[in-house]
């Protein structure tokens, strides 16, 4: 049976029903969605804290579907400016920094870099980003269809230790900042401040996080604008610092490709968290589109600036000075505060303010990712994991302050491996097997016998992880293709591995495991 039927198909002559192919009219049904009045609709501990989040404005609704009739029809180009302003952050900024001190790369082949990988990163989050309104489904929850009602906690698994990496990364970021502006403010309480403020924002949900997303890009791209200014205008920019040539530039570029890719495909695990209130009516097409324009011009703006802004510290000691000194937030204090004074210093804490945006995603969906672990943390409400995750970030993210640029190298890296191998089994199945949106059933999504078993998702991911591991060029361990990929120190192609080995392998282990199960 198709996932959904069209309102001719059901009114057609002799009651023959056509495929289900044309979900874009909106003719859904209410399978396996919950309505928000039965959120409350008992005596026990549950709905008495349902109750009151609804008393409070909060969001009671987690991982269950959302019923056609309580979707909202905002305007689709809420989708763009969230993820305009997740990425309109100095977290961005700071992926094209790496690129001249860690992998010692030139502003040309660091430009190029940043255009071709972004293009390719945000693929999987402007197709997921899709699906949002034709299910009324999270992300870890369709991903059931791909992996099964079991596997897929291990897929939670992994992204709930993403989102609360990337919250404690992003941190330590906006806490060198503060540490920029105020050097007597120490790292922690920095870090106090950007996660209670996100605390708040995403205690309240969905309607508040597309809210505050809606606006917060402005003021930031604003100050980025005149950081590029103030900086063109000093004068300091090297576009002709020069690159490496053959097998070391070739791994230096490797290796930069993979943390641009960790960071811009990093939303692929959540991305229809923030499409599933839309109506199903919506068009795939520009939910597609505004979702590649909210991410696309802004990850290229901001990295390429980072880039150019560190090209200066090739040639002046007061750029790499104060990057040694305070990381990012001295970088951005070298060109701002000299020439602005005062206004340079709010400038800073405007940009360090901005990872509220940035974790903004990350805490909303790591409490999402947590219910589906199992029945009984699905019985707790969405804005108590939400503390919970707060919690575990400040606690990651106040000893990793003064090891942030190791850190951030690292974790971009390995959040390529396993998003490249998550996206080469479901988009293989997708493809391959469902052949499309009519391939999927609704009411399934919460029924294990109806949904694949998972054995060769697992295994495809297993056999992913070792793509990863032959590719990968890491400080503490070179897999033997990834010394062959660049010079004396390899260069790392674990998540072009991990995707093609995933995505292979998950063709035919799939195709027994049908016939073996028979679903």
């Amino acid at each position: 049976m198709a996932v959904f039927e069209t309102k001719s198909s059901v009114s057609s002559s002799g009651g023959e029903k056509k495929p289900a192919s044309d979900v874009e009219q909106g003719f859904v049904t209410n399978d396996g969605a919950i309505h928000k009045a039965d959120f409350a609709a008992s005596t026990s501990t549950y709905a008495k804290l349902q109750r009151l989040a609804g008393k409070l404005g909060v969001e009671q609704r987690g991982i269950e579907r959302v019923p056609e009739d309580e979707r909202i029809n905002d305007t689709i180009a809420n989708i763009g400016t969230l993820w305009c302003s997740a990425n309109m952050v100095v977290s961005s900024f700071a992926i094209g920094v790496l690129a001249i001190p860690v992998f010692n790369l030139g502003f040309a082949d660091t430009a190029l870099t940043i255009i071709f990988i972004n293009f390719l990163g945000i693929m999987p989050v402007c197709f997921f980003s899709t699906f949002g309104p034709v299910f009324g489904l999270r992300q870890m929850v369709l991903s059931r269809y791909w992996f099964g009602f079991y596997a897929v906690k291990l897929i939670a698994i992994f992204n709930i230790l993403a989102c609360l990496g990337w919250s404690a990364v992003n941190c330590i970021v906006g806490a060198q900042l503060f540490n920029a502006v105020n050097n007597d403010m120490p790292g922690w309480a920095g870090i106090l401040v950007i996660a209670i403020s996100t605390l708040i924002i995403c205690t309240f949900g969905y309607r508040l996080v597309h809210t505050y997303e809606r606006f917060s890009w402005i003021p930031c791209a604003i100050i980025f604008l005149i950081v590029l200014g103030v900086f063109a205008h000093s004068g300091k920019f090297n576009s002709m610092l020069p690159m490496s040539s053959g097998p070391a530039e070739a791994g230096s570029v490797l290796s930069f490709a993979a943390s641009v890719y960790g960071f811009a495909t990093g939303w692929t695990s959540y991305a229809a968290d923030y499409t599933c209130y839309y109506p199903a009516s919506t068009s795939r097409m520009k939910v597609f589109l505004v979702t590649f324009c909210g991410l696309f011009f802004t990850l290229c703006f901001t990295e390429l600036l980072g880039a150019a802004v560190m090209t200066a510290s090739v040639s002046d000691p007061a750029y790499s000075d104060a990057y040694a000194a305070s990381g990012i937030g001295g970088l951005l204090a070298t060109v701002l505060v000299p020439r602005l004074g005062g206004f340079g210093q709010f400038c800073l804490v405007i940009l360090a303010l901005s990872i509220i945006a940035n974790n903004c995603p990350n805490i909303y969906s790591v409490s999402l990712s947590l219910q589906v672990l199992s029945k009984q943390t699905e019985r707790v409400p969405r804005f108590v994991w939400v503390f919970f995750g707060t919690g575990i970030y400040i606690a990651i993210s106040i000893p990793g302050y003064n090891r942030f640029e190791a850190w951030l190298e690292n974790f971009m890296l390995v959040i390529a491996y396993w998003l490249a191998i998550y996206a080469g089994i479901s988009v293989t199945d997708h493809v391959v097997f469902r052949r499309g949106i009519a391939g999927y059933d609704i009411k399934d999504y919460g029924t294990p016998s109806r949904l694949p078993p998972g054995l060769a998702a697992v295994a495809a991911f297993l056999v992913g992880v070792m793509g990863a591991i032959l590719g990968m060029s890491q400080i503490w361990f070179t897999g033997p293709i990834g010394k062959l990929a660049g010079g004396s120190l390899g260069g790392d192609i674990g998540f072009e591995l991990a995707f093609a080995f995933a995505s292979i392998s998950y063709i035919g282990l799939r195709t027994l495991e049908k016939r073996l199960f028979k679903r």
